[in-house]
């Protein structure tokens, strides 16, 4: 049973410069331990949390001294528990997540006749985001025709939502047209010190997006996790994470002229990525802190998925509080938040003597050193200089395929076709720019490139330089600030005059909702095998995400994505050859448009303003129009619709009892999938458009939907039905079972038939067969899907061995019941002999109380091979999670156990 908290010694009242209180802490001083003194400004903030919470139960004064000695206790992998000051939430997941609240709402009514129980514990933001499908660019009117599309699309799933923020406590849901679900969290949501009740403590969160981390730019810690382990969060449970080694980056001068945060972005997350960052905390300091502002922090915190950390930390700073004011935030607010961090030693003041912290390793760059570039054309972290990029570019057309090859044959890579776009005569090529997208949350929260970019927009408009009218073009802000001090700059309409023009507020052509390229253009490419290219503002460049048709995309600066617009091909040299010619005949250069970081400087400090953000907040409160007027049904149960193509009720709880399954292994599984390495998250579960000929385009004509109405998997993530027939259908999957093909099929081993995954997958079901999947290195990378382990569950799959596991992804698979198996260092599918063509028994202990994490188990095949595999349930609390079927049949049985 809980415990009264062991460090209530420690809770220190927190003055007020002019009398009175702000409120109570928990001081750290206070434990007069110099080795606090030490610790990285990130570590501090779990063990402030720890001493917190600890109630001898659920937070044990072991865990806060396994914290305070983190020196010598991370190296060791020990787990630690953690509690979230908050819960965040995108529509993408959050749909789901208010469905799986509503489910076990039904399963706990079933149980013990109580429903009232599942609400969230702590503060939930949920922000209405992923919703901007690019049907209309070049227009005027794109955010108000886009918004309607949206709302005649998404009307019960944003009604589902509306019911959500009335039937659950403590939900705060931010209606669609706000912003991406990160800027609108750092500009908005983000509190940096919360004041509950008076008392006073960091603000953290965790976020059903990976890219959650850019809030670590404004000294918030938050990561991703999946939608399944935010559930838990929300319901009180804690977090059982291993206690992170940190990684110290030391910054050092500033940045040269003309190279912008986007360029430094890049450059550090190919560092990053090189020196191997997976499973730690990146924490940066040092003088060049100084150089950069709060919104070139958050693009590199944002970053931090595609280098693989679990957070790039920014600690509270001056510039931290400068930011804050700008954005709205109230002096007192302000004037709390720092007198709270000062006291408890977590406030980086560099006028006055650093303390020495110690770090797991330690990273340095000059920031003179970062140069102009690009990332692609398939990861994020293949970084290009840009003044090799048409070296880089002809490499790709010879080299093999594969993340940096095409395989394109030599004669035919300088073919041109010729087509026809709306009685224009056009011409298409290899490496041509099909769509240049300002998009995501990573870049558009940055006054400096957004500005920047339309400066580049007014030289070239100036110059008489033109976008090609078949080239996709479109700007969507990550909040209304953008569009405010873009206007007031003047600059607005010359990004409107290259095609430019605003289509929402969300996240668009990074998560795949770019839309259809016009007919013309898009069977020039099929019919002539050309490799297009999308050049993007955003943070992920994977294969088939962007778009179908455009095999390479390159993530850019947002004045980048202008320039190569312009130009219309990546195939070029900005150094040596011409964008364009301009209105006088004469050869424009990319120097001629490209503006000093002195005008960009001077058009940021004159046009971004606080009251744009009051403004624009205060509008978030009052909804909009078509928000306001969703009539939704009253109660706390919902009546689920069997005829609903959006919202579903999945089958987790069904024919759930009080008892727990216990353990169980595998027995002679087939292999549903043969994988390599790098399988994401989008080759796992597609975010983007749904394929006329998959299962579950196949699914939604069966029940009269129109093809033009399929929108995308992402908004249908409330429909397990949908979500399982996506899962494994992103049409560049390559499966070793398919040698030469690429597409989303695999073979049913009894029968030898080629079928789609999810057709292969109910064979097998029915047949009475378990499955398992063999992978490579990096299994799972990419954004936290919670679809990309709840879909696998759905299609029987039993276990995943692979190479390594993205982090998220692994606990995700854990939290759905399905064993995570590592091969042992040196052996793969490869070195074993494997062919996938075996059976596969997995034979586990009988009981959870004989099963350890991280302990070896013997995979055994049908054909007598034998191999053993690192078994990866890296924490007590998981062994738990599996021995209950799953983390969410967990927490329902604790909360009745609990109140029972």
């Amino acid at each position: 049973m809980a415990a009264e908290n062991p460090f209530k010694s420690i809770l220190k009242s927190l003055e007020k410069p002019d009398g009175g209180e702000f409120g109570k802490y928990y001081s750290l001083p206070a434990l007069n331990d110099p080795r606090v003194d030490k610790l990285p400004y990130s570590i501090k903030i779990l063990l402030e949390s720890a001493i917190r919470n600890c109630d001898e139960f659920q937070v044990k004064s072991k865990d806060v001294e396994k914290i305070i000695d983190w020196e010598n206790s991370a190296p060791k992998q020990v787990e630690i528990p953690f509690k979230p000051a908050r819960v965040l939430l995108q529509d993408f997941t959050g749909v789901p997540a208010v469905v799986d609240l509503a489910c076990m709402r039904d399963a706990m009514n079933n149980l013990k006749g109580d429903s009232n129980k599942i609400n969230p514990l702590v503060p939930v933001d949920l922000v209405i985001d992923h919703s901007v499908q690019v049907d209309v660019a070049r227009s005027d009117n794109a955010v108000q025709a886009n918004m309607e599309f949206e709302f005649k699309r998404n009307n019960e799933r944003f009604g589902f939502l509306k019911w959500g923020s009335n039937a659950f406590h403590n939900m705060l849901v931010v209606p669609p047209g706000s912003g991406i679900v990160h800027q609108v969290n750092l500009e908005y949501l983000g509190r940096v010190v919360f004041n509950t009740d008076g008392l006073l403590y960091p603000d953290s969160v965790v976020g059903t997006d990976s890219h959650t981390t850019m809030i670590d730019g404004l000294g918030v810690a938050g990561w991703g996790v999946g939608g399944i382990e935010a559930e838990a969060a929300m319901l009180g449970q804690p977090m059982s994470m291993v206690l992170p080694g940190v990684v110290g980056f030391k910054l050092l001068g500033k940045l040269r002229d003309g190279v912008t945060a986007t360029d430094l972005v890049l450059t550090v997350t190919q560092i990053l990525r090189k020196h191997g960052v997976v499973g730690k905390f990146v924490e940066f300091y040092g003088e060049g802190m100084s150089e950069l502002s709060l919104a070139d922090r958050a693009t590199i915190a944002n970053m931090s998925p595609e280098y693989g950390a679990t957070m790039g930390f920014f600690p509270v700073d001056h510039v931290t509080l400068q930011y804050l004011k700008l954005t709205g935030r109230t002096a007192d607010t302000v004037a709390m938040i720092e007198s709270y961090l000062r006291a408890n030693k977590m406030f980086v003041d560099y006028s006055e003597p650093q303390i020495e912290r110690v770090y797991s390793a330690n990273l340095e760059l000059k920031l003179e050193d970062v140069e102009p570039c690009i990332s692609g054309p398939k990861r994020p972290h293949d970084r290009v200089p840009l003044k090799e990029m048409k070296v880089d570019w002809h490499a790709c057309l010879d080299n093999r395929v594969g993340f940096k090859g095409f395989a394109v044959p030599k004669e035919s890579q300088k073919k041109v076709v010729e087509f026809s776009f709306h009685g224009i005569p056009a011409q298409l090529r290899h490496g041509d720019v099909v769509i240049a997208a300002i998009t995501s949350c990573t870049n558009t929260s940055n006054p400096s490139v957004m500005l920047g970019a339309a400066l580049v927009a007014k030289k070239a408009c100036e110059l008489g330089l033109e976008v090609k009218p078949w080239i996709k073009t479109s700007l969507a802000p990550g909040s209304g600030v953008v569009t405010k001090y873009l206007e007031k700059s003047g600059l607005q309409k010359y990004l409107n005059q290259l095609g430019f023009n605003i289509v929402g507020y969300g996240c668009t052509t990074c998560i795949g909702n770019s839309g259809d390229i016009d007919e013309a253009v898009a069977s020039a490419i099929t019919e002539n095998d050309i490799v297009a290219s999308a050049v993007l503002s955003g943070n992920r460049n994977f294969e088939g995400r962007v778009h179908p048709l455009t095999r390479a995309n390159y993530l850019a600066s947002p004045p980048l994505v202008v320039a190569y617009a312009l130009a219309g091909t990546v195939d070029i040299d900005f150094d040596t050859e011409p964008i364009g010619v301009g209105k006088d005949g004469k050869k424009i250069f990319f120097r001629d448009i490209w503006p000093s970081n002195q005008e960009v400087a001077e058009a940021v400090q004159s046009n971004v303003l606080p009251q744009m953000f009051m403004a624009t907040y205060e509008a978030i409160t009052k909804g909009n129009p078509m928000w306001n007027q969703l009539s939704v049904p009253s109660g706390t149960l919902y009546a689920w619709d069997p005829k609903s193509t959006y919202i579903h009720e999945p089958p987790y709880f069904k024919d759930m009892t009080m008892s727990p399954p216990g353990a169980h292994g595998v027995k002679n599984a087939y292999c549903l999938l043969n994988f390599g390495d790098s399988i994401t998250t989008d080759h796992i579960s597609p975010a983007g458009s749904i394929h006329k000929d998959s299962p579950a385009a196949k699914y939604l004509m069966e029940r009269g939907v129109d093809r033009r109405d399929f929108n995308s998997y992402g908004s249908r993530r409330g429909n397990d039905e949908i979500m399982a027939r996506g899962t494994f259908a992103n049409i560049r999957l390559v499966n070793k079972f398919l040698i030469g093909e690429v597409g989303p099929k695999t073979i049913h081993h009894p029968s030898g038939e080629k079928v789609s995954v999810f057709d292969a997958a109910m064979k097998y079901k029915s047949e009475g067969h378990d499955t398992i999947i063999l992978a490579g290195a990096e299994y799972g990378s990419g954004s936290s899907r919670d679809w990309a382990a709840k879909g696998p569950m759905l299609l029987g799959v039993k276990a995943v061995i692979a190479k390594s596991f993205e982090r998220i992804h692994r606990s995700n698979l854990v939290g759905m019941g399905i064993i995570p198996l590592c091969f042992k260092a040196g052996e793969d599918t490869e070195t074993l002999g494997l062919t996938g063509e075996e059976r596969y028994t997995i034979d586990l202990p009988s009981t959870v109380s004989e099963i350890r994490p991280g302990q070896d188990i013997t995979v055994v095949t049908d054909n007598g091979k034998s191999f053993v595999c690192t078994l990866r349930f890296d924490t007590e609390v998981e062994l738990a999670y599996f021995d209950h079927g799953g983390i969410l049949q967990y927490v329902i049985r604790n909360l009745i156990g609990a109140k029972s």
